[in-house]
């Protein structure tokens, strides 16, 4: 290690220890500072060129136990850079990670010196890259227009890369400034106080940094604007642009604390940023210049006399410093009278008197700054009370447009469900309807049938009637036997009908036969005919047939008017007789119509013991089941006056 290669020069090592320790107050000035003796911290990297001496010293101190000893460190270390030899710099990169190291660990405290340690052991880190990659600038950042030409070689691309690298080394000190206001209570005089100025202490340097950085950053963007488009560099103006505003409000703070005033003239920057899309606002910019005294005292210095501020082997000097600091805290005497109390006495009257002043003044300060601290807190709580109001309204806006849309869901919902009903309802009745068609139509084409056949039945039934009548009309009237009226009267209507038809009918059995053929086929097609009637009867749509289909026209009798009336009336027990299609009928009731006419078939009846003046009387016996059977020939004979007597 270098701490055992190189040896300690004594006065170096003890302005380090003394520079570098565990107590919250700002590093004496007298040591490692731009005063006119500058101490022997820097004045020694400049006799070894290097600083070898500096780091041996350091890597004995516990830096990374006590985050108050590291502030210090880098403060002092920052000093080193800015002021130190430039081989400062290549000498410090062997120990980048180790800075590295101590920053992430002091990364993890979140308050405190810890993480103001972090922030500023990264800036110093990245003004040691920069250094490293722009070794045209020193470590001050002191350096001509011309220098700063040289600097890019006259290459756009070297330009616009080394603005982007100040922007970085910018932001850094940016950080470390604000991050130190904030860890300040700003409303306490802390610029006075041991705690505040340890804090406040290296800003002086930071202040130094941003200053050049600045200055060289408009200068690079007017250069760039000169030979790229404005909007190639729009994200250059954007960042500058944000830059700019916390410089000059960092640099306006500063400027009023009263720990800055004893040390340093701050400069301030102009109200608007340069307007770099105007190429002769560049003799517009006035660089900032930072002026530090000549002679600037510390607190401590006021107060106590420091006897081996600067530890050197020569005694004369020595002695020298210390008349010079006791004639600075007890004033100068006459040479004369070396003791004169009186002017002494004087001397430290003024001094308090200007002590209380400047308490006076700095006081009347903080009540101007607390002052206009109410204003803007009453103005903050007025602005805030009435956004409160806005946002309330307009949440009970919301609320109530949130029930209106509820209410509006509500309704749409009950009318969808409606629609919904309705259509469903429609679609029963479609179904319906469609199924009504087609029973229609089913009915429909079924009558179709039944009208057809009907009419078939019709056609056949009237075709049956006429054969009946030719066949009833060709029998011989004279081969029919007389036939008393009881025996007419105690046989069934079937046995009667037969036996009359046999009366007429003995020779002609074939013709006979016939006409038992017809009327069964007739008594058949009655029966079918019912049951069609009671088939059409039960459809869903009745038809009246009768006001369709005519019967047949059957041509009526026509018997002379000569014969007197007789009626009588014969009960006749048929129901074993009966046809199935009337076995609900069980007992029929025989009228006997006699006409005062004569019949066409009274000369093919026999005589009955009813007759009277030579009168044949044509007596017909019709059952009630002829109407069931026959419905059209029962109605001809109304229609014709075949009146039952």
């Amino acid at each position: 290690m270098l701490r055992f290669l190189i040896p300690l020069s004594p006065p170096q090592v003890i302005s380090i220890n003394k520079a570098i320790n565990t107590q919250e107050v700002a590093v004496k000035e007298n040591h490692p500072s731009l005063t006119p003796s500058p101490s022997p911290c820097i004045l020694g990297t400049h006799h070894e060129k290097g600083a070898h001496t500096f780091w041996a010293a350091v890597t004995r101190l516990p830096l990374s136990s006590n985050a108050v000893l590291c502030w210090k460190f880098c403060h002092v270390f920052h000093k080193l850079l800015r002021d130190g030899h430039p081989n400062v710099i290549k000498d410090s990169m062997r120990n980048k990670a180790d800075l590295t190291d101590m920053s992430r660990m002091w990364g993890h405290l979140s308050e405190g010196y810890g993480k103001l340690c972090s922030i500023y052991l990264k800036l110093l880190i990245t003004k040691m890259e920069f250094h490293i990659k722009n070794p045209r600038f020193p470590g001050n950042l002191q350096m001509s227009n011309r220098q700063l030409e040289e600097a890019g070689e006259n290459d756009v691309n070297n330009f616009f890369q080394l603005t982007v690298e100040m922007f970085d080394y910018l932001e850094c000190e940016l950080n470390l400034f604000l991050s130190v206001f904030s860890s300040l209570d700003m409303s306490r005089s802390v610029s006075v106080t041991a705690a505040g100025q340890c804090r406040l202490a290296p800003l002086i340097q930071v202040i130094l940094d941003c200053s050049h950085l600045y200055d060289y950053t408009v200068k690079l963007l007017f250069k760039l604007h000169s030979c790229l488009p404005p909007d190639t560099l729009q994200g250059h103006r954007d960042r500058f642009l944000e830059q700019f505003k916390k410089i000059k409000s960092l640099f306006y703070r500063s400027s009023n604390l009263q720990y800055f005033k004893r040390l340093i003239q701050i400069p301030q920057l102009p109200e608007n940023p340069p307007n770099f899309l105007r190429a002769s606002a560049l003799s517009e910019h006035i660089s900032p210049v930072v002026v530090i005294p000549a002679e600037s005292s510390s607190p401590e210095s006021e107060h106590a006399v420091e006897t081996d501020d600067l530890v050197d082997t020569d005694v004369p000097a020595f002695q020298q410093s210390l008349e010079t600091k006791f004639d600075d805290l007890f004033g100068t005497s006459a040479p004369t009278d070396p003791f004169n109390f009186n002017s002494q006495n004087g001397t430290r009257k003024d001094d308090k008197a200007r002590l209380i002043d400047q308490l006076t003044r700095e006081i009347q300060v903080l009540k101007d700054e607390l002052e206009s601290f109410r204003l803007e807190s009453d103005q903050l709580r007025r602005a805030l009370k009435g956004r409160v109001s806005e946002l309330e309204a307009e949440l009970a806006e919301q609320s109530h447009l949130r029930l209106q849309a509820a209410g509006e869901s509500e309704f749409l919902k009950a009318e969808l469900e409606d629609l919904r009903r309705v259509r469903e309802d429609t679609e029963k009745e479609h179904r319906s309807v469609t199924e009504i068609e087609k029973k229609a139509q089913a009915n429909e084409q079924r009558y179709t049938k039944l009208k057809e056949k009907y009419t078939e039945l019709v056609q056949s039934h009237a075709d049956l009637l006429r054969k009946v009548r030719k066949s009833s009309q060709g029998t011989n009237p004279s081969q029919i036997k007389p036939v008393c009226a009881q025996d007419w009267t105690e046989l069934p209507a079937s046995v009667c009908v037969e036996r009359w038809l046999l009366l007429c009918l003995p020779q002609e059995k074939e013709q006979l036969m016939q006409l038992q053929e017809l009327q069964a086929e007739l008594a058949s097609r009655s029966l079918e005919l019912e049951s069609f009637k009671g088939t059409v009867d039960s459809s869903e749509q009745v038809f009246i047939l009768t006001s369709t289909f005519k019967p047949p026209t059957i041509p009526p009798f026509a018997p002379p008017s000569s014969h007197r009336l007789f009626s009588f009336t014969l009960l006749v027990r048929v129901s074993s007789s009966i046809p199935p299609f009337c076995s609900c009928v069980t007992r029929f009731s025989a009228c006997v119509y006699v006409y005062n006419r004569n019949a066409i078939f009274s000369q093919h009846l026999p005589s009955v013991g009813f007759a009277a003046n030579k009168s044949v009387s044509l007596v017909f016996l019709f059952f009630q089941f002829t109407r069931a059977v026959n419905p059209f020939f029962w109605g001809h004979l109304m229609k014709h006056n075949w009146r039952p007597a």
